[in-house]
């Protein structure tokens, strides 16, 4: 199985919506590493790493979000792998 690293913008409501605590939650049962953080723009930024299969079905998870989200775009690029040993929120 392949592992990699995958970078995520994800625009629309998704500040003040419990947004990065569902993704950390995702991530984990996905058991992927990495971190959330809020960017200065009101969007959500992800790195996330592990098996590309789990990385798909978070990306599809991010579309989505928590009940109170609503998402408009998820941008998602390759970035060189880095190891993490948990998922954080920042």
């Amino acid at each position: 199985m392949s592992k990699e690293c995958r970078h995520y913008k994800v625009t629309g409501k998704v500040q003040g919506v419990f947004y990065r605590r569902a993704a950390q939650q995702q991530a984990l049962a996905l058991n992927l590493t990495g971190r959330v953080f809020n960017l200065g723009d009101g969007s959500v930024e992800v790195v996330a790493c592990g098996e590309t299969q789990n990385l798909e079905q978070l990306e599809e998870w991010l579309w989505k979000g928590p009940p109170r989200a609503q998402v408009e775009e998820v941008e998602s690029w390759s970035v060189p792998f880095k190891h993490f040993t948990d998922f954080l929120i920042g």
